[in-house]
This record gives structure tokens, C-alpha cells and sequence, in this order.
């Protein structure tokens, strides 16, 4: 299939671009600086572009069967909150606005739900620090329920996935919808690398078409 990757050089989107050209996938690999985007592979076609700007986006990912975003505008950012509502809308927009239907997002985990109508976002614990990248992604997975042209899916992440949890690509994991898949030990885990598979396989057979649905072990 032909694949619109928007952020393919980040936490995320790095692997994932692995995983797609491992599969044959041919690639559009979109980032705001595409040095960093490996070009060993004929399979990738690198694209500068800016996802504030909806025109870039459009351009970007024109002519590709589906996209998937792995937008982040990076957790240190001190404007996190407004930066990722304005880049995700971007995105969606310049998406329809190019004729492409499928739209994968790669959202948060802060708003699966750990209790009857508690977000983990909400429980006592939660990092202040990721308070509001968190709580954008939130909005955001609230307002893309509303969207009926494109054949939506949003991703939210085990509740830990980070350098951590990652660096082995097992090829295993399970899934739920709004509520976190939760291992032996009572915690919900992923490496980036099988969120990676979770999501091409979601590009290839589609099970989760206008639904958010969580990974984990």
C-alpha cells in the first residue's frame, strides 16, 4: 500500500517507518526535518513538510491509499497543549482535503478509562508533566469522534511505553477498546515496536474503523 507517515522520525514514528518498509509498504516518510530519515530503502520517499500548514499536509499525503499520524509536537514543548489541537486538526483537514479516506492517529493513554467514568489522566497519580500533552490528545480523541467523512481510527498506547518498555519487537499484543489491556502483574505495557505492529496491522486488515482501541501485553 501506498502510506503517508506523518512524523516518521520520532519516538514512534521511527519504528513504525521499520515496521512498514519490513512489510513492503511503499512510504511517504513526512517530518519537519528529513535528514533524519533513513533513505537506504527505495520503499521510502522522504517529505518535508510543516503540519501547521494545512496546504503542506494536503500536498504531503496526496495520493496515498491511507495516512497515519504519529504527530507529537514533543513533551518539553511548553506550548504542547495548543501546538498538538492545531497540528492534529491540521492534519485531518489537509487529509480530506487530499481525498484520502483511511486516517490512523497514534493519540495517548490518558484518556482510556481505569475506572467507571475515570480517565486515567484524572487519578491522582498522573504525571503533572504530561498533564498537558495528555490532555490535548484527549480533546483531540473527543473531537475525532465527530468526524463522519474519513474512515477514522485513533490508537491510544499501553499506559507505559517508553525507552523503557522498548528496544524488542516480540509481535504480540493485545487490544482492548476504551479501557487498558492489563498483564498478570496488573500493569499495562508495550515496546514501541509492537505498538508498530498493532498499527500496521490495523493499515492492512481493518478491525477498528471509526474506534479508538488501546494496545497492550
Amino acid at each position: 500500500m501506498k502510506v503517508a507517515l506523518i512524523g516518521a522520525t520520532g519516538f514512534v514514528g521511527a519504528p513504525l517507518l521499520q515496521e512498514l518498509i519490513s512489510r513492503g509498504h511503499q512510504v511517504t516518510a513526512i517530518a519537519r526535518n528529513i535528514e533524519k530519515i533513513p533513505t537506504d530503502s527505495d520503499l521510502v520517499t522522504p517529505m518535508q513538510a510543516d503540519v501547521l500548514n494545512t496546504s503542506q499536509v494536503e500536498e504531503a499525503v496526496a495520493g496515498s491509499d491511507i495516512v497515519v499520524s504519529a504527530y507529537n509536537p514533543g513533551w518539553t514543548n511548553p506550548n504542547i497543549y495548543a501546538e498538538y489541537l492545531e497540528g492534529a486538526q491540521s492534519i485531518q483537514t489537509g487529509v480530506k482535503q487530499a481525498g484520502v479516506k483511511r486516517f490512523i492517529v497514534i493519540g495517548g493513554a490518558g484518556s482510556l478509562e481505569v475506572a467507571p467514568g475515570l480517565q486515567l489522566i484524572d487519578t491522582p497519580d498522573f504525571p503533572e508533566e504530561y498533564k498537558a500533552g495528555a490532555g490535548a490528545a484527549r480533546k483531540y480523541q473527543g473531537m475525532i469522534k465527530e468526524e463522519d467523512a474519513l474512515h477514522w481510527t485513533y490508537l491510544s498506547p499501553a499506559i507505559e511505553m517508553h525507552p523503557g518498555t522498548s528496544g524488542k519487537r516480540t509481535g504480540t499484543y493485545r487490544t482492548s477498546l476504551d479501557t487498558p489491556v492489563y498483564n498478570e502483574q496488573g500493569r499495562s505495557i508495550i515496546a514501541v515496536e509492537d505498538l508498530s505492529v498493532a498499527v500496521v496491522d490495523e493499515v492492512e486488515n481493518p478491525q477498528f474503523a471509526k474506534k479508538r482501541f488501546t494496545v497492550a501485553y
